[in-house]
């Protein structure tokens, strides 16, 4: 439906969304210098005094997916200049990593085959979700493995390299099996330090427990031995966490605001998988099961609308600017799948980000598919936590930061074409701001005899304010401009902040 409307967008002689892709980098790889050295264009065209462009506010690569067919994605922070990236390729038989300086340039760099498989015996199954942490000076992969005679015999392993580069295969070597308090089904092993102490989290098959498997934390004596018995710090019981298969696992960490944060995957791996949220005070025992809170309902889920299905097993990671948190996961671009879907090789690893709430939480939004640079619009003449948001067609202006998803547009090359933009919905590809009647609302694009008259309601000349801010005056309109008036938006004369906007 997208990919429909912005051809008929550049048919009626206007470049459309799909050269706004363009425009924020997308076709030819968000972030590359390349794509920053590239003659200005809608929507990412400086401001006065080198005003930030839209790429350089989102601050995330738009490049999607960001590696094909690569699940259970990712991506270190930065070492030495370097991200590394790693995933579960389709044969489940390998252990790859690619470096580059950007997160952009991971998807089109080399990748090395660090550790294969044996042809047979222990380790000579499924090989899942391997990670790459750096501690202590070396490299270590945490990883889980089959049997060849039993390729579900799932257990986890940990491999060590003392060399500078995690892509020469010659440093690694396996230091052996992570042993738990049992021998069952275990997986998904993520690392983190905290206060002094180092922790891994896991997923396994606690035997007692009628569950696929749970999550635990404990302390690590070294990168592969446990010093403290397992704690379990959360099991599917919500029903989103049991469709299909009971399941928490994939746990990712991050540390912020005064709070250790946990996000997971629940269900099985088609379009029911989705993620929860585990939070702890980072000043608690994080070895209490009672120091950790689940998040009720699941904070990342499969959406419809920008055609995105069972996101999960994520990391985190930082951008490049050291402050831009970036959210990594797996998803597919369809809902249907043959067969099992754990031999569907279409989980492929995309990037985008991660926002804050005032009150310190992490907030998702939905899995945001194809598109140029994200931006929030955020009045003047407001508070800088409220921003422009749609309920449905309505256009408004407030503070409710859990509807953030509402609240992401794109500013792209306009419908009208020429030197206009079009504002377009983040969840609801295809939907643009257009004035109408003295007021803004978010509407789908019309086509035929309608579609001149609906792109000139829909574009904008984009006019560049003092700050990074700009203000939208109606194209063809020389005094309608897009005005903030007491939570509403509407087109009027110009008037100071009531028509400038932030952009976030």
């Amino acid at each position: 439906m997208t990919y429909d409307v912005n051809r008929r967008a550049l048919l009626r002689g206007g470049l459309g969304f799909a050269a706004a892709g363009l425009a924020g980098g997308l076709a030819s790889g968000a972030g590359r210098p390349d794509v920053a050295a590239a003659a200005p264009t809608a929507g990412n065209t400086p401001g006065p005094a080198g005003a930030p462009t839209d790429a350089q506010v989102y601050g995330v690569p738009t490049i999607d997916p960001l590696v094909a067919q690569r699940a259970d994605p990712f991506v270190t922070y930065p070492v030495a200049g370097m991200y590394y990236f790693t995933g579960s390729v389709p044969e489940y038989d390998r252990i790859v990593v690619r470096g580059a300086p950007t997160i952009a340039g991971l998807a089109t760099a080399a990748e090395t085959v660090i550790w294969r498989r044996p042809a047979s015996g222990r380790m000579g199954g499924h090989i899942w979700a391997p990670e790459l942490h750096r501690i202590d000076g070396a490299w270590y992969v945490y990883f889980a493995a089959g049997d060849s005679d039993d390729v579900f015999r799932i257990r986890m392993y940990v491999l060590e390299s003392p060399l500078d580069d995690p892509r020469d295969p010659a440093g690694w070597q396996l230091r052996g099996q992570l042993v738990t308090e049992w021998d069952s089904f275990a997986l998904d092993a993520t690392t983190f330090s905290h206060h002094g102490r180092r922790y891994l989290v896991w997923a396994q098959g606690e035997p007692e427990i009628a569950v696929n498997s749970s999550l635990y934390i404990a302390e690590l004596a070294n990168p592969w031995t446990l010093r403290t018995k397992p704690v379990r710090i959360a099991t599917p019981t919500r029903q989103w966490e049991v469709q299909g298969f009971a399941v928490n696992e994939g746990a990712a960490v991050i540390v912020r605001n005064g709070q250790v944060f946990m996000t997971f995957s629940a269900s099985a791996t088609d379009s029911r998988y989705c993620m929860g949220l585990l939070t702890a005070d980072a000043d608690a025992d994080l070895l209490d099961h009672r120091s950790w809170t689940k998040t009720p309902e699941p904070v990342f889920v499969t959406n419809e609308q920008t055609s995105r299905y069972g996101p999960g097993h994520n990391s985190f990671t930082v951008a490049e600017d050291g402050r831009t948190t970036v959210l990594v996961y797996h998803a597919r671009d369809y809902r249907d799948i043959t067969g099992d879907p754990l031999y569907d090789p279409n989980r492929h690893a995309r990037v985008q980000r991660l926002y804050w709430d005032t009150d310190g939480s992490p907030l998702f939004g939905v899995p945001v598919g194809e598109g140029g640079p994200i931006v929030r619009l955020s009045p003047a003449d407001a508070t800088r936590d409220a921003f422009v948001r749609h309920i449905d067609a309505t256009v408004v202006v407030d503070t409710d930061s859990r509807r953030l998803a509402d609240t992401q547009f794109r500013i792209g090359a306009g419908l009208a074409g020429a030197d206009t933009v079009s504002v377009q919905s983040v969840d609801r590809p295809g939907h643009y701001l257009r004035a109408v009647d003295g007021t803004v609302r978010l509407d789908p694009a019309v086509e035929g005899a309608d579609g001149t008259e609906f792109a000139a309601q829909a574009s904008f000349h984009r006019i560049a304010r003092v700050n990074g801010r700009i203000s939208l005056r109606l194209a063809g309109v020389s005094a309608a401009f897009v005005r903030h008036d007491n939570g509403q938006l509407t087109i009027g004369p110009a008037a100071g902040a009531q028509s400038a906007f932030r952009l976030s």
